[in-house]
């Protein structure tokens, strides 16, 4: 006598999809701390500066206390303002100079040359460029406004030479801070090129090596393709850095002589909070923001085939 093996019933529809958007739910719910610290302390505070980017808030007086809604008259005002173009042009020229070639250049040397070079050499290297990097950033501005001033520690180098000293902050402020920043954050894409370096597999090196490729080869054509990807996330994070960099200039040069060097960062609180026009201002930070948004928005494009791949 055969007995009949249980009939198995059929899932009902739709079980699947629920339990697989249970599933997700709850592979997900770990992150929404996250995400509402992201929406309290970021979403918020810049849905709230393009909020009052189109009010005329002012920082005294009757629109302090109730601003009137303008809509886009500040971002009208602002593209018809000569300073603006010339705040934004030195913004991109400080971010091109200091961020994409300055510090990323520097830092790539120096980590080459850390891993490289003597152990000596390596470790007076570092400890000098991360000096500059852990330094609070209004004490690294003082120490490089006394640097640059007319009778600082760099003309005096000169005139020790018999070289003729320069009004560096007067003559050549955006120069100045190029430098000064250049010095001041180089140490971070030293230390991310150093992990990315000792990430390269040694035996890739070797191996090139016996093909008959000397270094310089072996380091454009293996190295850096292999650390691409750091490369690409060092620029993003240089980039935006220096795109908000006011301290160090404000202490400098405060935005002069004039609008010499005079960012879009420096004049925002110069229209914000010297000439007390805070809805203007904001509308400078408003499109600071979008700026950085489109220099990242284009590093991820660059990292995107890193990823995919």
């Amino acid at each position: 006598m055969s007995v009949s093996s249980p009939r198995l019933r059929p899932a009902p529809r739709g079980a699947g999809r629920r339990r697989s958007a249970l599933l997700s739910l709850s592979r997900s719910t770990p992150l929404i701390p996250a995400l509402v610290l992201l929406v309290v302390f970021l979403v918020g505070p810049m849905a709230f500066a393009l909020w009052g980017s189109l009010t005329n808030s002012a920082l005294s007086g009757y629109r302090a206390a109730k601003p009137q809604f303008i809509g886009l008259d500040n971002y009208t005002a602002l593209f018809a303002d000569k300073d603006f173009w010339n705040a934004l042009l030195l913004t991109l020229i400080f971010v091109f100079f200091s961020a994409i070639v300055g510090q990323n250049v520097l830092g790539l040397s120096l980590a080459v040359l850390a891993r490289t070079g003597s152990k000596v050499l390596s470790r007076i290297v570092s400890a000098l460029v991360v000096a500059a990097w852990v330094m609070p950033e209004i004490v690294a501005a003082f120490a490089l406004y006394a640097f640059f001033s007319s009778d600082g520690t760099l003309n005096a180098a000169l005139k020790a030479v018999g070289l003729s000293g320069v009004s560096w902050l007067i003559e050549y402020p955006m120069l100045a801070v190029i430098l000064a920043n250049v010095w001041r954050g180089t140490a971070f894409s030293m230390l991310v090129y150093s992990a990315a370096l000792s990430e390269v597999p040694p035996e890739t090196d070797e191996a090139a090596q016996l093909d008959g490729t000397n270094s310089v080869q072996r380091f454009f054509l293996i190295t850096l393709p292999i650390i691409r990807r750091s490369i690409a996330t060092n620029l993003m994070l240089t980039t935006l850095q220096t795109l908000g960099t006011f301290g160090l200039i404000w202490v400098m040069t405060s935005g002069g002589p004039g609008t010499r060097s005079s960012t879009l960062p420096v004049l925002a609180y110069q229209e914000a909070f010297k000439f007390a026009q805070v809805g203007y201002g904001t509308a400078i930070a408003a499109v600071t923001i979008v700026l950085g948004a489109v220099f990242a928005i284009l590093y991820i494009k660059i990292l995107k085939p890193e990823v995919e791949s």
